[in-house]
């Protein structure tokens, strides 16, 4: 395939200059033909600027060609819009340029040709297939992130709903996952034109605030600065580089919101960062500053010890300089500084010997290890961009197992995520958790230094309850997919039991069912297999007698009040999540009960007296006949209305007694009726009426107590 194009040669010669100085010109003659292929694509097209649209494109391969990215990279951001924006397809790529340079440009290529119900589920989508390419092929996600790049240099030429629209995404999905892969540059242009685009008027506010409070901080800022190098000089600390720096905007604004804080309370808005030769030397400059000046309690951070999650290694200090002036303190190393900058990117921009990786991106391939299992255990999109985000945010903890290994997790972080981030095994077996070797419960929040030590049991599970403290994505989507997993197998062990008992009502059963027949059931079904349509009636999606009478091929309709079909199925209390219990009526053993499937749900236990039957009752094919079993295990709930004269007291000697009755209080609710009496409503754990009919009797006989009924 030729491309020949004269008209818009101008743009690529400089592009061209700069890939001669780092690659051989037989991979400058591939991306050059990528330009022609991608300005023939573009021809005539222009952006929102007016400025020709292959502009854009050359634009981000500069920015990866800064890099020193290679000739694939280069020519997939040349094309990166080739998919979108004309007829040529990933075939067409890979037949002129190769099936890699074809991935590249798919992982990167948005899918504007499926339709999605709203912008953010098409967003969510966009995002789970770009970071699925990720996980195959890291380069994918730094080819976005230069095309990112230009777009927010250029957001200017946008409306401004679009402009804040873009500003928002990349503060939260883009900054993050440049920040995740240790690009510090990228991060920091994200922020600060997000901000910009997002919240100009804070932004004005802010940075008018911040020029007024510098003052003659950068003065003082120099004198330190000054005194410091004196000092590292006489001690024989060979010092690289050192410079001072303001702290960005949008990372003083974060820090205003987060911690509640006004300008004049965040004092260090300087930065003093040194440049040494060795770590040695790292920590050499470290005293010799604590000599000079005063630190700050609670400031002080090795990452060189403990690097952060993305690689990142630097001492941070915070001192008192003159007249009590705050400034951070930055010492590291000549390589951690490059990494510090560049982060993956250094893996191209610096060549080193071997097949040695740069810590940022031993960290990096562990944290796309992670998205491949949270897409495993995901089902929607949206959820994989919930959990996405979770794992972007880059406060941490840093915890040791017992063996000594350093773990780091995001703040707020528990053990149950603790578990998960060991082994999902550990995750889904945890029962209990020591910390500093004291029984906490699995809730508890981490703090770093801690030793965690979790306690696992065979046949254990994930609690649903977990959901609402954890604070990963990898504990959330575990936990999650083995709920689901869970729900499917006694959707099906459910189903199975609810079709055997229609097709019995039929004189028929499954295995006589014609092969035929059944393989046609599943097909107008559109399911594979028995066991998608076991799980089906389980779930209440497919009525068990309608169903029976399809594979019975039987003519006449069934009659859903024939005493054949009222086998009625035993309720044990060990169903699991596919047999729940009404809460307006809340069924306990003893009460007269029926079942009604329920889309979804399986089968929901209602007591047979509950007014909401009286509307269920309009759709027969949902009853299903049901009695409690006779080896009926585990507590239900119950709920009990209880008048009371109110006294001090009264409440804690109600709690004692349930105790002492061998119930535990799941809610309470107190309803104040006047200024003598209060109506209390318990939810309480019980194992039968006869058990809720002591806890009644022993309630009636407090003095205190007016009048006890159960709730119905």
């Amino acid at each position: 395939m030729d491309f020949k194009v004269t008209q818009i040669l101008n743009p690529f010669d400089t592009l061209e200059t700069k890939l001669s100085t780092y690659l051989p010109a037989v991979q400058v003659d591939v991306v050059r033909t990528a330009f022609q292929m991608a300005a023939t694509a573009h021809l005539g097209q222009h952006r929102s600027s007016g400025e020709p649209y292959i502009i854009h494109p050359i634009a981000v391969a500069e920015i990866l060609t800064d890099m020193h990215m290679d000739y694939q990279s280069i020519s997939a951001a040349i094309l990166h819009d080739v998919i979108e924006e004309s007829s040529i397809d990933k075939a067409g790529i890979a037949a002129q340029f190769g099936q890699e340079i074809a991935e590249l440009v798919d992982g990167v290529s948005k899918l504007d040709k499926i339709n999605f119900e709203n912008r953010a589920e098409a967003q969510a989508e966009n995002l789970r297939k770009m970071m699925l390419a990720m996980t195959r092929d890291i380069r994918v996600i730094l080819v976005k992130l230069a095309d990112r790049l230009h777009n927010m240099r250029t957001l200017q030429a946008l409306v401004p709903e679009k402009s804040r629209r873009i500003a928002r995404e990349t503060l939260e999905i883009y900054a993050p996952i440049a920040n995740r892969l240790g690009m510090n540059k990228f991060k920091i242009e994200f922020e600060d034109i997000g901000f910009t685009f997002l919240h100009p008027v804070r932004h004005k506010i802010l940075q008018d605030a911040v020029t007024k409070a510098r003052g003659n901080r950068k003065t003082f800022v120099q004198e330190i600065e000054k005194n410091i190098l004196e000092h590292l000089k006489k001690d024989g600390i060979t010092i690289i580089s050192m410079k001072s720096r303001e702290k960005h905007l949008y990372s003083l604004y974060k820090k205003m919101r987060q911690k509640e804080l006004s300008l004049n309370e965040i004092m260090d808005i300087y930065a003093l960062r040194i440049v040494v030769n060795s770590i040695d030397a790292c920590y050499r400059a470290l005293g010799v500053v604590h000599t000079l000046y005063k630190p700050m309690h609670g400031r002080f951070k090795d990452y060189i010890a403990v690097p952060k999650t993305n690689g990142y290694q630097s001492l941070h200090t915070t001192v008192l300089g003159k007249y009590g002036l705050p400034i951070e303190i930055q010492i590291r190393t000549e390589d951690m500084d490059k990494f510090a900058e560049n982060g993956i990117a250094a893996h191209w921009l610096y060549k080193w010997g071997g097949d040695k990786k740069n810590l940022a991106e031993v960290r990096a391939n562990k944290w796309l290890k992670s998205i491949i299992d949270l897409q495993e255990h995901t089902g929607s999109s949206m959820e994989f961009l919930e959990n996405v985000k979770i794992d972007l945010y880059p406060d941490e903890v840093y915890v040791f197992t017992p063996s000594g290994e350093i773990l780091s997790l995001p703040s707020g972080a528990t053990a149950v995520d603790f578990a998960y981030a060991v082994h999902t095994d550990v995750g889904n077996a945890c029962i209990a958790v020591k910390i500093d070797r004291r029984l906490v419960p699995l809730s508890t929040h981490l703090a770093s230094g801690q030793t965690i030590e979790v306690i696992t049991a065979q046949g254990a599970h994930p609690n649903p309850a977990w959901l609402s403290f954890v604070a990963t994505g990898k504990a959330r989507s575990n936990i999650r997919h083995w709920l689901k997993t869970q729900q499917v197998a006694e959707a099906q062990q459910l189903g199975k039991k609810l079709l055997d008992r229609a097709l019995s009502a039929l004189s028929i059963s499954i295995e006589t069912v014609p092969s035929n027949i059944l393989h046609k059931v599943l097909h107008e079904l559109k399911l594979q297999k028995m066991e998608d349509l076991w799980t089906e009636v389980g779930l209440g999606n497919q009525m068990a007698p309608l169903l029976a009478k399809r594979l019975s091929q039987q003519a006449d309709i069934i009659d859903l009040d024939d005493n054949s079909l009222k086998h009625p199925l035993p309720i044990k209390g060990t169903e699991g999540m596919i047999v729940t219990y009404a809460k307006c009526c809340r069924p306990i053993p003893g009460d007269g009960i029926v079942g009604f499937l329920s889309t979804g749900r399986g089968i929901v236990i209602h007591r047979d007296n509950c007014n909401n039957t009286l509307e269920l009752q309009r759709f027969p094919e949902r009853s299903v006949f049901v009695k409690w079993a006779n080896d009926i295990t585990g507590e239900f709930s119950a709920e009990l209305r209880i008048d009371v004269i109110n006294k001090r007291g009264a409440l804690a000697l109600m709690a004692n007694t349930i105790s002492d009755c061998d119930s535990n209080i799941e809610n309470v609710h107190v309803d104040e009726r006047d200024t003598r009496h209060n109506t209390l409503i318990f939810v309480l754990q019980v194992r039968s009426r006869a058990h809720l009919a002591k806890i009644i009797r022993v309630m009636r006989d407090l003095p205190i107590v007016t009048k006890v009924s159960r709730v119905k």
